[in-house]
């Protein structure tokens, strides 16, 4: 990765001063997982031959999720340390910025996003930047944010929020977090100049419990591009052995093991369902809890039920989603998924929990189930044996909805006119 100096990295700076400045926080690193992480990594690909439009990207020095930039193809980096450590380079035309982080635990999160946010607007004074836009990803700075604002307002600058979902209902917090999570909402809600929301339904829950007068939904985006890896590729191969799987003889699921995503509904009506295929269960499982859905479940006495750890690597992931022969999507809390939204452009048979964030995306293109004993198993058995002429009926039209509404360049292209619009 070549290095940039400082005098040469002004001029490139100099030549940015007219287009449209937006600072991303919330993100923790770019094009890791997490779906801020693609977020960010996608929204810059799109617009990166853009000259109107000039991206500044927080993530994290260090701790979890940290930037590691050595992950990236195409960085150019244009400043270290004095111990050689990079703390600013750019990366799809975008000036990425990495924010040192102390060992405070949970707090660790609500410090990275002031800290952020700060640099921000240090970074807009020094290089006389105007009309900059501050656009925070989820409300966990509410204790701050009014004199943050005051400080965005005093550069001329915009604030625009993206509450995510709801944060204060998710079942991993305990009830003091939950509530400090609503009112942190509340505050950042009502500073914000603009709310963008990434689901129909958030943007509705937004606008009755806050009555916020400028809302937009500009939803997540996803692609249809088949992996670049081959069906027979050593590296599916050989992942399908190592979990003792077997193409199209597995269903799966991808996402974070919380309580929220209905693991504990999925597995128990999995194990009454008469499948005779795999359930494979990617998730970077919470032991405590998949030891607490052992006692209650006894899933362990079920050989389907397979627990296969992590898969950060992007095309194999994929493949692996291309293959199943059925995905399910459990997750009852936040706007629109990336799980889902992936799942549907390289999975034919998509079995969503009906509930309205589901559904939005869904819509006709999936299948529905609910919480209600044996719902779930009934709808397995029922598909287990789908005539194939209608599972690749489901395929064609998921895969449609997501060219039509969450593209990338879709998603961009509607960024790109708030971008226009705020200025």
């Amino acid at each position: 990765m070549p290095y940039i100096p400082p005098q040469q990295n002004m001029v490139l700076e100099a030549k940015t001063l007219d287009a449209q400045h937006i600072f991303i926080i919330g993100a923790k690193s770019i094009g890791q997982y997490g779906g801020y992480e693609t977020f960010v990594d996608k929204l810059t690909e799109q617009h990166q031959n853009d000259s109107t439009i000039k991206y500044h990207i927080a993530c994290k020095a260090n701790g979890d999720g940290f930037m590691d930039e050595n992950k990236l193809d195409g960085v150019e980096i244009t400043k270290k340390n004095r111990d050689g450590s990079v703390l600013e380079f750019t990366y799809h035309n975008a000036h990425v910025f990495k924010i040192p982080c102390p060992n405070i635990g949970p707090a660790v999160a609500i410090y990275y996003d002031r800290a952020a946010v700060k640099y921000g607007i240090k970074y807009c004074k020094d290089n006389n930047i105007k009309r900059p836009i501050f656009y925070i990803l989820t409300c966990r700075i509410g204790p701050f944010i009014e004199g943050l604002v005051k400080q965005i307002k005093a550069i001329g600058g915009i604030y625009m929020l993206n509450p995510d979902g709801h944060e204060w209902m998710r079942a991993k917090w305990s009830a003091p977090v939950r509530r400090y999570w609503k009112w942190s909402e509340k505050k950042m809600v009502d500073a914000a100049d603009i709310v963008v929301c990434d689901s129909v339904n958030i943007e509705n829950y937004i606008k009755e419990k806050y009555k916020h007068p400028h809302t937009v939904f500009i939803a997540y985006g996803s692609d249809t591009k088949r992996s670049v890896l081959s069906d027979d590729d050593p590296k599916f191969t050989g992942w399908l052995q190592e979990k003792s799987l077997k193409t199209d003889q597995y269903y799966l699921v991808v996402g974070r093991f919380v309580p929220e995503n209905n693991y504990e509904t999925m597995i128990r009506e999995y194990m009454k369902s008469h499948s005779k295929r795999d359930f494979a269960i990617i998730t970077n499982a919470n032991e405590k809890l998949k030891a607490q859905l052992e006692k209650i479940l006894h899933f362990n006495s079920d050989p389907r039920i397979k627990f296969v750890g992590t898969v950060y690597d992007k095309e194999l992931l994929k493949k692996i989603r291309e293959n199943a022969y059925g995905y399910f999507h459990g997750h009852e809390v936040g706007g629109t998924n990336p799980s889902l939204l992936e799942a549907m452009g390289s999975t034919a048979l998509n079995l969503l929990l009906d509930v309205g964030f589901n559904k939005e995306v869904g819509i006709d293109a999936a299948l529905y189930w609910s919480k209600k004993d044996g719902d779930l198993a009934a709808l397995i058995d029922t598909i287990d044996t789908m005539d194939e002429v209608e599972r690749k009926r489901l395929g064609t039209a998921a895969k449609n909805r997501i060219k039509a509404a969450y593209s990338w360049q879709v998603i961009g292209d509607k960024y790109k006119r708030i971008w226009n619009e705020s200025i």
